[in-house]
């Protein structure tokens, strides 16, 4: 897609209802993110999140998806990133693994046969042509260990224009990225409305899932205490 010019629509996906939506929506992409930890299980970081936690859902977006590419994140928490792909590919179904290590381990993982994902951050989006130059030269670095692909976190239209020329593997970004990369990768749950959130935000949105859920379950309500009949099988 990369050669051919064509930008990559990912999304980030923690359960399986949501996953058979969006592959048949036609995304390029399934990210199985460990910001599961905050968006839907309420803790206060991704740090919280275990590996054997992030199996089981890798597990149930798997078996919601027939056709595009699952990603799976390495959380934090995992001690050896290695054995941490391995269990992510072979008990949880990943295609392939986004992490944030260095050359040396994305190195280990290729060799061990899985695709990874490696994942850079911009910082602040700065301009400076030494900051540009330092990030184009991680970006190569990762190429040349054998990454697939980079995510390339607050990129900013300089350095993530220049990262995104400098190496042959696609460059995607959620947080703070752009039309300069090669696609985008969004979380459902902000880009739709999801959370309870959506409620009192109002932010741009593609769709507010939480008013419609909380309006629907409103009048469900209603329809009980009244004794009316309800809807739904």
């Amino acid at each position: 897609m990369k050669r051919d010019s064509r930008k990559i629509a990912g999304v980030v996906v923690y359960d399986h209802p949501m996953a058979r939506i969006v592959d048949r929506a036609g995304v390029d992409l399934v990210s199985v993110g460990d910001s599961v930890g905050v968006n839907m299980w309420g803790h206060s970081s991704g740090n919280e999140v275990t590996l054997q936690e992030m199996v089981i859902v890798c597990s149930a977006v798997r078996r919601g998806v027939s056709r595009a590419l699952v990603s799976c994140d390495i959380p934090p928490s995992a001690r050896d990133v290695l054995s941490a792909a391995r269990a992510l590919v072979n008990d949880g179904g990943a295609a392939m693994v986004k992490v944030e290590a260095e050359p040396a381990a994305v190195r280990a993982m290729v060799d061990a046969g899985i695709n990874v994902w490696a994942q850079i951050d911009g910082g602040s989006q700065s301009a400076a042509a030494a900051e540009v130059t330092r990030l184009v030269h991680v970006a190569q670095l990762y190429e040349d260990a054998g990454a697939s692909m980079i995510d390339f976190r607050h990129s900013g239209p300089m350095a993530g224009a220049a990262v995104t020329e400098a190496v042959a593997i696609p460059v995607l970004g959620g947080l703070g990225g752009g039309p300069w990369l090669d696609g985008r990768v969004r979380a459902v749950a902000n880009a739709i409305g999801y959370n309870a959130a959506a409620l009192d935000i109002h932010a741009d949105r593609y769709a507010n899932v939480a008013r419609t859920a909380f309006d629907a379950i409103t009048a469900y309500a209603a329809d009980v205490r009244a004794g009316r009949q309800i809807k739904g099988k």
